[in-house]
């Protein structure tokens, strides 16, 4: 297991919230298991999701997302794959809500000697509440 840092930006755009970016820097764990490579990193108040552990799963053109802990989006887990949808739910503390997943664009060359960068864009509609494009760059360093 290797200890790097990460930068993380996100940019979202929504109908109802317009625009909204966000950038951090954290430290993160990365390693290689079963053919997969693994990137966990503590969300922060700039994600606003403090408390919040991601752990992100790249394996091959997939990658797969999981949140755990405190805060918003907790036990939620998206997976990206160009081109296709992930129906999921997505857990709130008023309850699950029906979410949907479109894989735009995915560009992943992060390496497990701990550089790279991971580039998502995605179109995501929580059933009847949200719907927008986000996209995701996690640049190792």
């Amino acid at each position: 297991m290797k200890e790097i840092m990460v930068k993380i930006k996100g940019h979202q755009v929504s109908q109802d919230a317009g625009e909204d970016s966000m950038e951090f820097i954290t430290e993160a764990k990365l390693y290689e298991r079963g053919g997969a490579l693994y990137l966990i990193y503590e969300e922060s108040e700039v994600s606003g999701i403090p408390g919040c552990r991601t752990r992100l799963k790249l394996k091959g053109d997939q990658v797969q997302m999981k949140r755990l802990g405190t805060g918003a989006g907790i036990g939620n887990e998206i997976r990206f794959e160009k081109g296709k949808r992930y129906k999921g739910f997505y857990d709130t503390p008023f309850g699950a809500i029906e979410m949907e997943v479109l894989t735009n664009q995915l560009e992943n060359t992060l390496s497990a000697e701990g550089d790279g960068q991971l580039d998502i864009d995605y179109s995501i509609s929580l059933k009847g509440l949200v719907e927008g494009r986000n996209r995701l760059n996690i640049t190792l360093m």
